[in-house]
Protein backbone atom coordinates (compact mmCIF):
# COMPACT_ATOMS: atom_id res chain seq x y z
CA UNK A 1 0.00 0.00 0.00
CA UNK A 2 1.30 3.26 -1.15
CA UNK A 3 1.52 6.61 1.21
CA UNK A 4 -1.41 7.61 0.13
CA UNK A 5 -3.51 4.85 0.24
CA UNK A 6 -2.61 4.28 3.42
CA UNK A 7 -3.26 8.21 4.13
CA UNK A 8 -7.37 7.92 2.37
CA UNK A 9 -7.71 4.64 5.01
CA UNK A 10 -6.66 6.45 8.26
CA UNK A 11 -8.90 9.15 7.35
CA UNK A 12 -11.32 7.08 6.73
CA UNK A 13 -10.95 5.78 10.20
CA UNK A 14 -10.33 8.18 12.51
CA UNK A 15 -13.67 10.27 10.43
CA UNK A 16 -15.91 7.02 11.82
CA UNK A 17 -14.43 7.82 15.52
CA UNK A 18 -16.03 11.38 15.44
CA UNK A 19 -15.21 12.15 19.02
CA UNK A 20 -14.15 15.68 19.79
CA UNK A 21 -11.62 16.95 17.77
CA UNK A 22 -9.89 13.75 15.61
CA UNK A 23 -6.55 14.85 15.18
CA UNK A 24 -4.80 14.68 11.80
CA UNK A 25 -2.82 11.78 10.74
CA UNK A 26 0.71 11.91 10.57
CA UNK A 27 2.94 9.79 7.91
CA UNK A 28 3.32 6.57 9.44
CA UNK A 29 5.80 5.73 7.17
CA UNK A 30 8.25 8.64 8.17
CA UNK A 31 11.88 8.73 9.24
CA UNK A 32 12.56 9.55 12.58
CA UNK A 33 13.17 13.75 12.76
CA UNK A 34 13.59 15.90 15.57
CA UNK A 35 10.11 17.18 16.98
CA UNK A 36 12.13 19.84 18.69
CA UNK A 37 15.27 22.17 17.41
CA UNK A 38 16.67 25.12 19.74
CA UNK A 39 16.07 26.40 22.68
CA UNK A 40 13.21 29.18 23.91
CA UNK A 41 13.42 32.36 23.20
CA UNK A 42 13.48 35.45 25.24
CA UNK A 43 11.47 38.05 24.36
CA UNK A 44 12.70 41.62 22.62
CA UNK A 45 10.19 43.55 21.74
CA UNK A 46 10.21 45.90 18.77
CA UNK A 47 9.31 49.08 18.96
CA UNK A 48 6.95 49.93 15.66
CA UNK A 49 4.20 52.33 15.11
CA UNK A 50 0.81 51.37 16.26
CA UNK A 51 -1.65 50.59 13.28
CA UNK A 52 -4.66 52.62 13.50
CA UNK A 53 -7.40 50.47 14.40
CA UNK A 54 -9.99 50.20 11.16
CA UNK A 55 -13.88 51.36 12.66
CA UNK A 56 -15.51 48.93 10.65
CA UNK A 57 -13.36 45.82 11.42
CA UNK A 58 -12.57 43.70 14.37
CA UNK A 59 -10.13 44.38 16.17
CA UNK A 60 -6.47 44.76 14.75
CA UNK A 61 -4.78 40.87 14.97
CA UNK A 62 -7.94 39.27 14.85
CA UNK A 63 -10.37 40.61 11.93
CA UNK A 64 -8.68 39.09 8.80
CA UNK A 65 -5.85 36.63 7.45
CA UNK A 66 -3.23 39.88 6.80
CA UNK A 67 -4.48 40.75 10.49
CA UNK A 68 -5.49 44.70 10.13
CA UNK A 69 -6.32 47.12 7.61
CA UNK A 70 -2.85 47.72 6.61
CA UNK A 71 -2.29 44.75 5.69
CA UNK A 72 0.68 44.31 7.66
CA UNK A 73 1.18 40.78 8.68
CA UNK A 74 2.19 42.09 12.44
CA UNK A 75 1.20 41.63 15.90
CA UNK A 76 1.05 43.59 19.28
CA UNK A 77 0.45 40.39 20.76
CA UNK A 78 2.90 37.32 22.00
CA UNK A 79 3.55 33.93 20.14
CA UNK A 80 4.86 30.92 21.43
CA UNK A 81 7.94 31.15 22.80
CA UNK A 82 9.39 27.59 22.27
CA UNK A 83 8.99 26.56 26.18
CA UNK A 84 7.75 22.94 25.66
CA UNK A 85 5.51 23.51 23.09
CA UNK A 86 2.34 21.13 22.69
CA UNK A 87 1.00 20.93 19.24
CA UNK A 88 -2.79 19.76 18.56
CA UNK A 89 -4.82 19.04 15.50
CA UNK A 90 -8.25 19.24 13.99
CA UNK A 91 -9.44 16.76 10.96
CA UNK A 92 -11.69 18.65 8.75
CA UNK A 93 -10.43 17.39 5.14
CA UNK A 94 -10.44 20.71 4.33
CA UNK A 95 -7.91 23.64 5.06
CA UNK A 96 -8.84 25.95 7.28
CA UNK A 97 -7.10 28.46 6.50
CA UNK A 98 -7.83 32.89 7.17
CA UNK A 99 -8.65 32.34 10.77
CA UNK A 100 -10.25 35.33 12.75
CA UNK A 101 -11.51 35.64 16.20
CA UNK A 102 -14.80 37.01 17.43
CA UNK A 103 -15.27 38.90 20.80
CA UNK A 104 -15.67 35.91 22.70
CA UNK A 105 -12.12 34.70 21.37
CA UNK A 106 -13.29 31.69 19.59
CA UNK A 107 -12.21 30.74 16.17
CA UNK A 108 -13.95 31.77 12.87
CA UNK A 109 -12.45 30.64 9.63
CA UNK A 110 -13.26 29.32 6.40
CA UNK A 111 -12.59 26.12 5.50
CA UNK A 112 -11.95 25.07 1.68
CA UNK A 113 -12.14 21.23 0.28
CA UNK A 114 -12.24 20.02 -2.97
CA UNK A 115 -15.93 20.31 -2.83
CA UNK A 116 -15.77 24.32 -1.56
CA UNK A 117 -15.87 26.12 1.11
CA UNK A 118 -17.94 26.37 4.65
CA UNK A 119 -17.70 28.75 7.43
CA UNK A 120 -16.52 27.17 10.48
CA UNK A 121 -16.44 27.93 14.22
CA UNK A 122 -14.06 26.50 16.91
CA UNK A 123 -12.99 26.21 19.96
CA UNK A 124 -9.68 28.00 20.49
CA UNK A 125 -8.43 25.90 23.04
CA UNK A 126 -9.65 22.36 22.00
CA UNK A 127 -9.88 22.71 18.63
CA UNK A 128 -13.55 21.09 18.54
CA UNK A 129 -15.76 22.16 16.28
CA UNK A 130 -19.08 24.21 17.26
CA UNK A 131 -20.60 25.52 14.26
CA UNK A 132 -20.84 25.39 10.47
CA UNK A 133 -22.48 27.46 7.90
CA UNK A 134 -22.16 26.21 4.03
CA UNK A 135 -20.99 28.52 1.61
CA UNK A 136 -21.65 28.35 -2.15
CA UNK A 137 -19.74 25.48 -3.92
CA UNK A 138 -17.46 25.89 -6.69
CA UNK A 139 -18.76 25.82 -10.33
CA UNK A 140 -17.47 23.65 -12.90
CA UNK A 141 -14.29 24.92 -14.71
CA UNK A 142 -13.82 27.58 -11.75
CA UNK A 143 -10.26 27.80 -11.16
CA UNK A 144 -7.79 25.19 -9.19
CA UNK A 145 -8.71 24.75 -5.73
CA UNK A 146 -5.40 24.87 -4.08
CA UNK A 147 -4.56 27.63 -5.99
CA UNK A 148 -7.86 30.08 -6.18
CA UNK A 149 -8.30 32.54 -3.50
CA UNK A 150 -11.54 33.82 -4.80
CA UNK A 151 -15.20 33.15 -2.81
CA UNK A 152 -14.21 32.45 0.41
CA UNK A 153 -10.30 32.39 0.60
CA UNK A 154 -10.09 35.95 1.79
CA UNK A 155 -12.78 37.49 3.92
CA UNK A 156 -12.77 39.48 6.88
CA UNK A 157 -14.16 39.78 10.10
CA UNK A 158 -15.76 43.21 10.92
CA UNK A 159 -16.63 45.36 13.70
CA UNK A 160 -19.90 43.35 14.70
CA UNK A 161 -18.02 40.29 14.39
CA UNK A 162 -19.95 39.49 11.42
CA UNK A 163 -18.31 37.22 8.63
CA UNK A 164 -18.05 39.31 5.28
CA UNK A 165 -16.87 36.97 2.37
CA UNK A 166 -17.18 36.95 -1.29
CA UNK A 167 -18.42 33.44 -2.39
CA UNK A 168 -18.53 31.64 -5.62
CA UNK A 169 -21.72 33.00 -6.90
CA UNK A 170 -20.68 36.20 -7.27
CA UNK A 171 -22.02 38.00 -4.57
CA UNK A 172 -20.85 39.39 -0.93
CA UNK A 173 -22.58 37.86 2.14
CA UNK A 174 -22.56 38.91 5.53
CA UNK A 175 -23.01 36.68 7.82
CA UNK A 176 -23.72 36.76 11.85
CA UNK A 177 -23.55 35.09 14.31
CA UNK A 178 -26.02 33.73 16.60
CA UNK A 179 -26.69 31.89 19.93
CA UNK A 180 -28.66 28.98 18.77
CA UNK A 181 -27.50 25.37 17.84
CA UNK A 182 -26.64 26.29 13.46
CA UNK A 183 -24.21 29.00 15.12
CA UNK A 184 -24.77 31.43 11.78
CA UNK A 185 -27.33 33.14 10.06
CA UNK A 186 -26.87 35.25 6.65
CA UNK A 187 -27.74 38.63 7.42
CA UNK A 188 -27.37 40.27 4.25
CA UNK A 189 -26.34 39.14 0.13
CA UNK A 190 -24.96 42.02 -1.95
CA UNK A 191 -25.64 40.57 -5.76
CA UNK A 192 -22.77 41.66 -8.15
CA UNK A 193 -23.84 39.08 -10.57
CA UNK A 194 -24.97 42.49 -13.37
CA UNK A 195 -21.27 44.04 -12.80
CA UNK A 196 -19.46 40.84 -12.56
CA UNK A 197 -19.76 38.65 -15.31
CA UNK A 198 -19.54 35.35 -15.82
CA UNK A 199 -16.24 33.51 -15.88
CA UNK A 200 -14.65 36.56 -13.24
CA UNK A 201 -15.19 35.80 -9.77
CA UNK A 202 -14.42 38.42 -6.60
CA UNK A 203 -11.32 37.74 -4.79
CA UNK A 204 -11.71 39.63 -1.98
CA UNK A 205 -13.86 42.32 0.26
CA UNK A 206 -12.87 45.25 2.68
CA UNK A 207 -14.23 48.54 3.99
CA UNK A 208 -12.39 51.74 3.59
CA UNK A 209 -12.19 54.23 6.72
CA UNK A 210 -16.06 55.15 5.76
CA UNK A 211 -17.79 52.09 5.59
CA UNK A 212 -17.44 51.72 1.91
CA UNK A 213 -17.07 48.31 0.74
CA UNK A 214 -14.66 47.62 -2.11
CA UNK A 215 -13.81 44.31 -4.04
CA UNK A 216 -11.30 43.29 -6.19
CA UNK A 217 -11.85 40.61 -9.06
CA UNK A 218 -9.56 38.08 -10.87
CA UNK A 219 -10.20 40.08 -14.38
CA UNK A 220 -9.41 43.12 -12.69
CA UNK A 221 -13.22 44.62 -11.86
CA UNK A 222 -12.45 47.24 -8.95
CA UNK A 223 -16.13 48.28 -7.13
CA UNK A 224 -17.46 50.09 -4.30
CA UNK A 225 -20.70 49.43 -2.26
CA UNK A 226 -23.12 51.22 -0.60
CA UNK A 227 -23.35 49.49 2.91
CA UNK A 228 -26.61 50.80 3.30
CA UNK A 229 -28.40 51.18 -0.39
CA UNK A 230 -26.66 48.80 -1.69
CA UNK A 231 -25.60 50.28 -4.77
CA UNK A 232 -22.80 48.85 -6.83
CA UNK A 233 -20.17 51.04 -8.84
CA UNK A 234 -17.50 49.61 -10.56
CA UNK A 235 -14.10 50.47 -13.08
CA UNK A 236 -12.46 47.80 -15.02
CA UNK A 237 -8.21 47.83 -15.57
CA UNK A 238 -8.33 46.76 -19.27
CA UNK A 239 -5.88 43.90 -19.73
CA UNK A 240 -4.87 43.57 -16.11
CA UNK A 241 -5.42 40.79 -13.50
CA UNK A 242 -5.59 40.49 -9.97
CA UNK A 243 -4.64 37.63 -7.90
CA UNK A 244 -4.16 39.30 -4.37
CA UNK A 245 -5.99 40.89 -1.15
CA UNK A 246 -5.69 45.04 -0.94
CA UNK A 247 -5.17 47.24 1.85
CA UNK A 248 -6.75 50.46 3.16
CA UNK A 249 -5.83 53.51 4.82
CA UNK A 250 -7.18 55.82 7.43
CA UNK A 251 -7.22 58.94 4.23
CA UNK A 252 -9.53 57.11 2.23
CA UNK A 253 -6.59 54.87 0.01
CA UNK A 254 -7.38 51.37 -1.21
CA UNK A 255 -4.19 49.99 -2.74
CA UNK A 256 -4.27 47.30 -5.21
CA UNK A 257 -2.03 45.56 -7.05
CA UNK A 258 -2.09 43.98 -10.68
CA UNK A 259 -0.37 41.93 -12.63
CA UNK A 260 1.27 45.24 -13.95
CA UNK A 261 0.76 47.85 -11.81
CA UNK A 262 0.17 49.48 -7.95
CA UNK A 263 -2.84 51.27 -7.48
CA UNK A 264 -3.95 53.86 -5.07
CA UNK A 265 -7.79 54.71 -5.53
CA UNK A 266 -10.13 56.76 -3.82
CA UNK A 267 -13.88 57.35 -3.96
CA UNK A 268 -15.07 59.62 -5.88
CA UNK A 269 -18.38 62.69 -4.79
CA UNK A 270 -20.31 59.99 -6.10
CA UNK A 271 -18.78 56.77 -4.29
CA UNK A 272 -17.02 55.49 -7.47
CA UNK A 273 -13.69 54.07 -7.21
CA UNK A 274 -11.46 56.51 -9.06
CA UNK A 275 -7.30 55.91 -9.59
CA UNK A 276 -5.42 58.33 -7.40
CA UNK A 277 -2.24 57.21 -9.07
CA UNK A 278 -0.56 54.24 -11.02
CA UNK A 279 2.76 52.83 -10.53
CA UNK A 280 4.37 50.21 -13.14
CA UNK A 281 6.54 47.84 -11.55
CA UNK A 282 8.84 44.87 -13.51
CA UNK A 283 6.70 42.81 -14.00
CA UNK A 284 9.06 39.91 -15.53
CA UNK A 285 8.66 37.58 -18.49
CA UNK A 286 7.28 34.30 -16.71
CA UNK A 287 5.23 32.94 -13.88
CA UNK A 288 7.79 31.28 -11.78
CA UNK A 289 7.05 27.69 -10.06
CA UNK A 290 5.58 29.41 -6.45
CA UNK A 291 2.90 31.80 -8.15
CA UNK A 292 -0.31 31.27 -8.66
CA UNK A 293 -0.35 34.32 -10.55
CA UNK A 294 1.83 36.28 -13.25
CA UNK A 295 3.33 40.03 -12.07
CA UNK A 296 3.54 40.60 -8.00
CA UNK A 297 2.22 38.02 -5.76
CA UNK A 298 1.93 40.40 -2.64
CA UNK A 299 -0.72 41.88 -1.10
CA UNK A 300 0.43 45.74 -0.28
CA UNK A 301 1.44 46.14 2.78
CA UNK A 302 1.14 49.74 4.62
CA UNK A 303 3.82 51.09 6.24
CA UNK A 304 3.21 53.54 9.24
CA UNK A 305 2.45 57.28 7.65
CA UNK A 306 4.20 57.20 4.53
CA UNK A 307 4.74 54.03 2.19
CA UNK A 308 3.03 51.09 0.32
CA UNK A 309 5.19 47.67 -0.65
CA UNK A 310 5.00 44.83 -2.83
CA UNK A 311 7.46 42.36 -4.10
CA UNK A 312 7.94 42.69 -8.80
CA UNK A 313 8.45 39.81 -10.53
CA UNK A 314 11.80 40.92 -12.21
CA UNK A 315 14.53 38.53 -13.05
CA UNK A 316 16.88 37.75 -12.78
CA UNK A 317 16.26 38.91 -9.13
CA UNK A 318 12.89 39.73 -7.25
CA UNK A 319 12.83 42.92 -5.85
CA UNK A 320 10.90 44.28 -2.52
CA UNK A 321 9.70 48.11 -4.19
CA UNK A 322 8.58 50.61 -1.70
CA UNK A 323 6.70 53.88 -2.56
CA UNK A 324 5.78 56.94 -0.99
CA UNK A 325 1.92 56.26 -0.89
CA UNK A 326 -0.19 59.67 -0.38
CA UNK A 327 -2.43 61.07 -2.38
CA UNK A 328 -0.56 63.97 -3.84
CA UNK A 329 3.39 64.30 -4.20
CA UNK A 330 5.40 66.29 -5.78
CA UNK A 331 8.53 63.64 -6.27
CA UNK A 332 8.75 60.49 -8.01
CA UNK A 333 6.74 58.12 -5.46
CA UNK A 334 9.54 54.94 -6.17
CA UNK A 335 11.23 55.13 -2.90
CA UNK A 336 13.77 52.05 -3.44
CA UNK A 337 13.90 48.53 -5.06
CA UNK A 338 15.97 45.90 -3.03
CA UNK A 339 17.00 42.35 -5.00
CA UNK A 340 16.53 39.39 -2.58
CA UNK A 341 17.26 35.99 -2.57
CA UNK A 342 19.18 33.91 -5.28
CA UNK A 343 19.82 34.55 -9.33
CA UNK A 344 16.56 32.90 -10.99
CA UNK A 345 15.60 31.31 -7.67
CA UNK A 346 13.12 34.07 -6.38
CA UNK A 347 9.67 34.57 -5.76
CA UNK A 348 6.91 34.92 -3.34
CA UNK A 349 3.06 34.86 -3.63
CA UNK A 350 2.58 35.77 -0.30
CA UNK A 351 2.20 39.32 1.65
CA UNK A 352 5.13 41.50 3.65
CA UNK A 353 5.79 41.71 6.75
CA UNK A 354 5.60 45.56 7.81
CA UNK A 355 6.50 47.91 10.74
CA UNK A 356 7.08 52.00 10.16
CA UNK A 357 10.78 50.96 9.15
CA UNK A 358 11.17 47.27 7.84
CA UNK A 359 10.16 44.91 5.90
CA UNK A 360 10.56 40.84 5.85
CA UNK A 361 9.65 38.78 2.93
CA UNK A 362 9.53 35.28 2.58
CA UNK A 363 11.04 33.31 -0.55
CA UNK A 364 8.64 30.67 -2.01
CA UNK A 365 10.30 29.68 -5.35
CA UNK A 366 9.88 26.11 -6.10
CA UNK A 367 5.99 25.62 -4.58
CA UNK A 368 4.57 25.25 -7.77
CA UNK A 369 2.14 22.37 -6.59
CA UNK A 370 1.31 20.24 -3.94
CA UNK A 371 3.99 17.71 -5.56
CA UNK A 372 6.56 19.79 -5.24
CA UNK A 373 6.67 19.28 -1.45
CA UNK A 374 6.32 15.66 -1.67
CA UNK A 375 8.24 12.66 -0.91
CA UNK A 376 11.14 15.00 0.55
CA UNK A 377 11.20 17.32 -1.88
CA UNK A 378 11.25 21.01 -0.91
CA UNK A 379 11.54 24.44 -2.32
CA UNK A 380 14.28 27.44 -2.50
CA UNK A 381 15.69 29.18 0.81
CA UNK A 382 15.11 32.75 2.04
CA UNK A 383 13.50 34.85 4.82
CA UNK A 384 15.26 38.49 4.23
CA UNK A 385 14.59 41.72 6.86
CA UNK A 386 14.59 45.26 4.53
CA UNK A 387 15.14 48.12 6.70
CA UNK A 388 13.43 51.59 4.61
CA UNK A 389 14.48 54.89 5.81
CA UNK A 390 13.62 58.10 3.70
CA UNK A 391 15.98 58.43 0.97
CA UNK A 392 17.11 54.67 0.86
CA UNK A 393 16.36 51.10 1.54
CA UNK A 394 19.09 48.21 2.76
CA UNK A 395 18.69 44.59 3.24
CA UNK A 396 19.48 43.79 6.59
CA UNK A 397 19.98 39.88 6.81
CA UNK A 398 19.25 37.00 4.84
CA UNK A 399 17.96 33.38 6.66
CA UNK A 400 18.30 30.45 4.76
CA UNK A 401 15.20 28.93 6.15
CA UNK A 402 12.52 27.38 3.54
CA UNK A 403 9.09 28.74 3.36
CA UNK A 404 7.17 26.77 0.64
CA UNK A 405 4.11 28.89 0.87
CA UNK A 406 2.83 29.51 4.21
CA UNK A 407 1.95 34.09 5.10
CA UNK A 408 4.43 34.20 8.12
CA UNK A 409 3.72 36.59 10.84
CA UNK A 410 5.75 39.13 12.85
CA UNK A 411 5.22 39.52 16.65
CA UNK A 412 6.44 42.82 18.22
CA UNK A 413 5.93 41.57 21.91
CA UNK A 414 8.68 38.50 21.23
CA UNK A 415 10.55 40.14 18.70
CA UNK A 416 10.12 36.78 16.41
CA UNK A 417 9.08 35.86 12.88
CA UNK A 418 6.92 32.93 12.95
CA UNK A 419 6.88 30.88 9.85
CA UNK A 420 6.51 27.58 8.47
CA UNK A 421 9.41 25.21 7.04
CA UNK A 422 10.27 22.46 5.71
CA UNK A 423 13.42 20.84 4.82
CA UNK A 424 14.82 18.48 2.25
CA UNK A 425 14.01 14.66 3.30
CA UNK A 426 15.19 12.91 5.32
CA UNK A 427 14.46 10.75 2.36
CA UNK A 428 11.28 10.69 0.95
CA UNK A 429 9.75 12.19 4.46
CA UNK A 430 7.66 15.41 4.66
CA UNK A 431 8.04 16.92 7.84
CA UNK A 432 6.51 20.59 8.43
CA UNK A 433 7.66 23.01 11.27
CA UNK A 434 6.52 25.91 13.09
CA UNK A 435 9.95 27.88 13.32
CA UNK A 436 10.39 30.91 14.65
CA UNK A 437 13.83 33.61 13.47
CA UNK A 438 14.94 36.70 15.67
CA UNK A 439 13.35 39.72 13.99
CA UNK A 440 16.77 41.42 14.71
CA UNK A 441 19.79 38.84 13.80
CA UNK A 442 17.99 36.99 11.11
CA UNK A 443 19.53 33.84 13.18
CA UNK A 444 16.90 30.72 13.53
CA UNK A 445 15.94 30.24 17.38
CA UNK A 446 13.21 27.41 17.45
CA UNK A 447 11.68 24.96 15.16
CA UNK A 448 8.81 22.55 16.69
CA UNK A 449 7.26 19.61 14.65
CA UNK A 450 3.96 20.46 13.78
CA UNK A 451 3.60 17.14 11.86
CA UNK A 452 4.53 14.99 8.93
CA UNK A 453 2.82 13.82 5.58
CA UNK A 454 0.78 15.35 2.97
CA UNK A 455 -1.97 16.28 5.59
CA UNK A 456 0.20 18.81 7.65
CA UNK A 457 1.12 20.91 3.84
CA UNK A 458 -0.10 24.73 4.56
CA UNK A 459 -0.77 25.10 0.99
CA UNK A 460 -0.56 29.30 1.51
CA UNK A 461 -2.38 29.27 4.63
CA UNK A 462 -0.81 31.96 6.94
CA UNK A 463 0.54 31.32 10.87
CA UNK A 464 -2.34 33.30 13.18
CA UNK A 465 -1.31 33.90 16.07
CA UNK A 466 -3.85 34.22 19.20
CA UNK A 467 -4.11 36.46 22.35
CA UNK A 468 -2.82 33.83 24.67
CA UNK A 469 -0.06 33.26 22.64
CA UNK A 470 -0.81 30.67 20.56
CA UNK A 471 0.02 29.86 16.63
CA UNK A 472 -2.52 28.57 14.64
CA UNK A 473 -1.49 27.24 11.01
CA UNK A 474 -4.43 26.07 8.60
CA UNK A 475 -3.26 23.22 6.28
CA UNK A 476 -4.58 20.81 4.22
CA UNK A 477 -5.67 18.59 7.01
CA UNK A 478 -7.83 20.85 8.87
CA UNK A 479 -6.33 23.17 11.35
CA UNK A 480 -3.06 22.95 13.97
CA UNK A 481 -2.19 24.62 17.08
CA UNK A 482 1.33 24.97 19.04
CA UNK A 483 1.63 27.06 22.11
CA UNK A 484 3.87 26.23 25.23
CA UNK A 485 3.17 24.52 28.18
CA UNK A 486 1.47 25.76 31.32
Amino acid sequence: MDRAALASVLIGLLLAMRAGAVPIPQDPLADPVPAYVGAPAVPERVRARRIPQHPFMAANGVSNIHDDGYQSDTYAAPGPLGRTPAVISTLQQAECASVTFDRQGRLVTICVGVEGPRLARFDPVTLELQAVFPLPPRTNGSGNVFSDFSGGGYFYLDHLDRVVTPTNTRQVWIVAETDDATGFALERVHDLTGVVPLGDSVISVLPDWSGRLWFATVQARVGTIDPESGAVQVTTLDGEAIGNSFAVDDTGGVFIVSDHALYRFDADADGAPAVTWREAYDRGTRLKPGQTNFGSGTTPTLMGRNWVAITDNADPYMQVVVYWRRARFSRPRHLCSVAVFGADAGATENSLMGTHRSLVVENNYGYSGLASVMNGATTEPGLARIDVRASSCRLRWTSPERVPSVVSKLSLATGLVYTYTKDPGPNATDAWYLTTIDFRSGATVWKQLVGTGFGYNNNFAPVTLGRDGTAYVGVLGGLTATRDAP
